[in-house]
């Protein structure tokens, strides 16, 4: 007999084991999804997907409460037969869904039938009958945001108090994340607002070619599509094409923007705006990697560009993108100076200078952009 309870106790501790294995795996999982994901509707589905093949579940769903009306909001749906549309709005106050919303607390039903909060509506619009479900709130700040719900156990098992505490801890990750990536959210709309006051700034010091950075912004961007960079690349290219030149706002007018072309002495002190650029942006934490490509974008390819002199591939791809955009625009544009090119009398110019002052890849990149209109823009 004791033999027997010394090898029951131990059955219950592997298991107990196995559950905090299966958690701590899941939430793992998770984390690393919050990791790469960037918006909200892809870091649900991801987690919500994994949190039924996790609980060995036939479906979960998450909703989300919309704030006007206190209705539940459909975010995602996995393993539904019916394949509910996302967005769909049931009543907040109905249903097991709404109960767990309103009253805050987590619940196992292993026998829906028997439940009088069961919202037989809902088993009509995903065309799947749920016979168990166990659900979580979503809780930020002490602030109810929604619910996560698991239905249907495989093999006509019961969901147990494991299953729950599980299902409690995505809840808990799943709220965190999703108040981050909100708050990414409205960060990256506030960056997007600061630069463009920079721009703005930058663009009012020279009297011509006015609107220059932000064309300068949607040709790098144009290219870079072309070579099919990470969205993260391209946004740094964005920041850093559009702020290009945010070093001249250190220039004094009477340079910039004089009639005649600019003495020696005078374009020594424009050449500096790449670095006056550079040391304005890079202790700005969005803006580290793009106050690099600022610094390099008028390096040349041969090597001979400034302020550092690279060459070839250590100049970064995006700022050999901004070099060639750069180029393009400032010959495509009236100086004082000089006379506009029009495209075809531009692209000849580049050419000519392809592997001296300008990448092959980037120039290849911005043609074949150029020519077939793929500006894309993140705004």
């Amino acid at each position: 007999m004791v033999i027997s309870t010394r090898t029951e106790v131990e059955n219950i501790q592997d298991r107990e084991i196995e559950v905090r294995k299966t958690t701590l795996d899941l939430l793992d999982k998770i984390w690393t999804k919050i990791g790469s994901a960037k918006q909200a509707n892809s870091l649900i589905a991801g987690i919500t997907r994994m949190t039924r093949h996790a609980l060995n579940a036939s479906a979960s769903s998450l909703f989300l409460i919309d704030e006007d009306n206190q209705e539940l909001l459909l975010k995602f749906a996995s393993g539904f037969i019916g394949k509910p549309k996302r967005n769909f709005l049931i009543d907040g106050q109905a249903g097991i869904t709404g109960w767990v919303a309103r009253s805050g607390k987590s619940l196992v039903v292993n026998n829906v039938d028997k439940d009088p909060r069961l919202y037989r509506f809902a088993n009509k619009v995903y065309g799947f009958a749920a016979k168990s479900i166990i659900c979580a709130p979503l809780i930020v700040h002490r602030k109810i945001i929604g619910v996560i719900e698991v239905a249907n156990k495989v093999g006509r098992v019961d969901f147990n108090n494991h299953d729950l505490q599980t299902l409690i801890g995505v809840a808990s990750t799943i709220a965190l994340a999703i108040e981050n990536v909100r708050l990414n959210e409205c960060l990256q709309d506030y960056y997007k607002s600061t630069v463009n006051a920079l721009v703005s700034l930058a663009d009012a010091k020279e009297t011509a070619g006015r609107g220059h950075s932000k064309r300068v912004s949607e040709y790098a961007l144009m290219a870079a599509t072309n070579l099919s960079l990470s969205r993260e690349h391209k946004q740094t290219i964005e920041y850093a094409s559009v702020l290009h030149d945010i070093g001249k706002l250190a220039i004094p007018d009477r340079i910039l923007n004089k009639s005649d072309r600019p003495t020696d002495e005078e374009w020594k002190i424009i050449r500096r705006h790449p670095e006056i650029g550079y040391n304005l942006l890079r202790e700005i934490p969005f803006l580290v990697e793009a106050s690099l490509l600022i610094l390099y974008h008028h390096e040349r390819y041969d090597g001979k560009g400034y302020p550092c002199g690279l060459k070839g591939e250590a100049i970064p791809i995006g700022a050999r993108l901004i070099a060639v955009a750069d180029a393009f625009d400032n010959m495509t544009i009236e100086h004082p100076y000089h006379n506009a090119l029009d495209n075809k009398q531009a692209f000849v110019e580049l050419n000519k200078n392809i592997r001296s002052q300008f990448c092959p890849l980037a120039l290849r990149a911005f043609i074949i952009g150029f020519s077939t209109k793929t500006v894309t823009s993140l705004k």
